[in-house]
């Protein structure tokens, strides 16, 4: 027990760039990945907008040297980013040490499912487009194509939270000694499922998403993969690895409120935070800055504008939502705002919260809204799911 938690690699494709050098560089320099819909045919495609990876499936599957039609986009984009993870951490035998993969997701193959649904009957070949449905299935697939099928593989599915969970519990199984290694995060493709669902919800903006503004109008979707490498501090010493950042804190909570929103106090939140800080053994104070959930969601940013109030008082640190950029990404959210975060620890910066204008009338609390740099050494990063599903995890520079 009490093992050290070591982040050695990363990897992420995102709208805003398809490895974590062209992310950075977005972020960067206020490049946002938010347009029109482009790659699925949908009668909302001029009604909204969106976080689109720009290669088609056929790009992705060239640049894994995989055959036509075999995976759903959900395993593509997660292969890609978990193989740039790896390969980051220097990692070539997989199977070296006790390694495992953790992976978030909520789509699923849903975007295969969709194409072939009524194909289903009279055409054996796309069968496994309709089996390869469950959230499961993707992850067994990404990790065949590591290497790591016979190794200890698990799928977390718990809405947006679902990548940040992945982290925690490939964190505690470091600490416990049960793995020596493992890759988590989570990867979510868009669908019309989940465009007609949260379209159903009266929560998708038809422009750029505002989080934190009093005039938000609702979340851009967004699609994304992203994995981190965790390891124990006893396996980077013997491999004399510099790591990346390390993982400090981390708590989940419930607030059990309601299906698709959370509690106007922000309960659980408070929770997931109180246990995070609890784990790093760190006060508030010692918090430099928060990647937010920052939804731009009515509900979401009142609820975590008021939780961010009961944890940090009158001295809220700097925060941001990096949605602005990228979209909500689902069940890959987690993931991608924990490589931000190391981002942010290894550069000294603080990402802006792109669109913000007019601070809301509920308190008073305006986030960072341009590139700074900034001297950090502990960054907060909260994500949120629904059914209650609340996550925080805490980054640090030292173990």
């Amino acid at each position: 027990m009490g093992k050290g938690v070591a982040i050695t690699g990363m990897g992420i494709i995102s709208a805003i760039g398809n490895n974590v050098a062209e992310n950075y560089q977005s972020l960067s320099t206020n490049k946002i990945g938010i347009d029109r819909i482009t790659q699925i045919t949908t009668i909302h495609e001029n009604e909204i907008m969106v976080g689109e990876i720009s290669g088609t499936n056929s790009d992705l599957e060239n640049q894994l040297k995989i055959e036509a039609d075999q995976w759903s986009r959900t395993v593509l984009i997660g292969a890609i980013a978990a193989r740039e993870a790896l390969e980051n951490a220097g990692i070539t035998d997989v199977n070296e040490f006790k390694t495992g993969l953790i992976s978030g997701t909520t789509v699923g193959g849903m975007d295969k499912s969709e194409q072939y649904f009524y194909d289903y009957t009279d055409n054996p070949k796309v069968r496994q487009h309709i089996t390869g449905l469950h959230a499961g299935d993707s992850t067994n697939k990404i990790a065949k194509y590591l290497g790591l099928e016979k190794s200890f593989v698990t799928t977390i599915s718990t809405a947006c939270s679902s990548a940040a969970n992945a982290i925690m519990l490939g964190a505690r199984m470091i600490k416990s000694g049960q793995l020596d290694r493992v890759v988590v995060g989570g990867t979510d493709s868009l669908s019309k499922f989940t465009i007609n669902g949260f379209k159903t919800l009266m929560i998708l903006s038809d422009t750029f998403s505002t989080p934190f503004d009093d005039d938000r109008k609702g979340l851009n979707l967004g699609e994304a993969a992203a994995y981190l490498v965790l390891e124990s501090d006893e396996l980077v010493a013997k491999k004399n690895k510099k790591p990346l950042a390390f993982v400090k804190g981390y708590g989940n909570a419930n607030d059990a409120f309601h299906q698709t929103a959370s509690s106007e106090n922000g309960d659980g939140a408070v929770l997931a935070m109180q246990k995070a800080l609890e784990v790093a053994d760190l006060k508030p104070e010692e918090v430099d800055y928060v990647n937010a959930h920052g939804t731009a969601t009515p509900n979401n940013d009142l609820s975590e504008g008021r939780a961010l109030i009961r944890i940090f008082g009158e001295n809220v640190p700097e925060f941001s939502s990096t949605k602005s950029f990228t979209g909500h990404t689902l069940a890959a959210a987690g993931g991608v705002e924990a490589v931000y975060s190391v981002l942010a620890l290894q550069h000294n910066v603080i990402f802006p919260n792109l669109n913000f204008k007019t601070p809301m009338k509920e308190f008073d609390l305006t986030p960072v809204t341009e590139k700074k740099e900034k001297s950090l050494h502990t960054v907060l990063s909260n994500s949120f799911g629904f059914g209650g599903n609340c996550s925080t995890l805490i980054f640090s520079k030292n173990q």
